[in-house]
C-alpha cells in the first residue's frame, strides 16, 4: 500500500510551503463540512484526527497511534472533560509554525468549547497547506523531499 521508504534523518525547516509563512487561517472554525469525510470521522472517532494532525505536527516524533490512543484514554478516563487541555496544546504548536493567529479566541477556549469543529480545522489547514495527515509525516516528508508539489489538487471542472 505504501510506496517503498527511507528513513528521514530529520525535519527541514522550511521543507513545506507555508511553514513560517505568515497567514490567516485557510478555513473557518466552523466550516466543519468543506469536509464531510472528516466531518464524520472527527464526530464518530475524534481520536483519529487528533492522532493524525498530532503525528504531523509533532514532525513524526510521536506516531498517530500513540496521539490517538492517548486522546483516547484521557477522554474515557475523565469523561471527556479534560482532552481539551492536551489537544489545545497541538493547536498552539501549529499556529506557532505556521505563524497563524489564535483566531477565533485563544486556542485553550476554542477546543474546550468546540472541540470537534478545532480538530476539523486543524486537519483542514494541514491539507489546504499540502500535507496529507492520513498517510503520516514519514511519507509526506519524503514526498517533500522528493520535490513532489506539496498543494492541494487543483479542482476539475466540466470541459469539453
Amino acid at each position: 500500500m505504501y510506496p517503498e521508504t527511507t528513513p528521514v534523518v530529520a525535519p527541514v525547516a522550511g521543507l513545506f510551503p507555508g511553514t513560517g509563512a505568515s497567514r490567516e487561517w485557510s478555513s473557518g472554525l466552523f466550516d466543519c463540512f468543506d469536509d464531510s469525510d472528516n466531518c464524520c470521522m472527527t464526530f464518530w472517532c475524534p481520536c483519529i484526527t487528533f492522532g493524525r494532525t498530532a503525528e504531523i505536527v509533532d514532525h513524526g516524533t510521536t506516531s498517530c497511534g500513540t496521539s490517538a490512543t492517548l486522546f483516547a484514554l484521557i477522554e474515557t478516563l475523565s469523561a471527556s472533560w479534560c482532552t481539551w487541555a492536551y489537544s489545545c496544546t497541538y493547536r498552539g504548536r501549529m499556529r506557532k509554525e505556521h505563524s497563524l493567529p489564535e483566531a477565533p479566541c485563544a486556542d485553550f477556549v476554542v477546543h474546550l468549547c468546540c472541540l470537534p469543529c478545532a480538530l476539523c480545522q486543524e486537519y483542514r489547514e494541514l491539507k489546504a497547506r499540502g500535507y496529507e495527515p492520513i498517510l503520516g509525516w514519514e511519507f509526506n516528508a519524503q514526498r517533500a523531499a522528493a520535490g513532489v508539489a506539496m498543494s492541494a489538487p487543483a479542482a476539475q471542472g466540466m470541459g469539453r
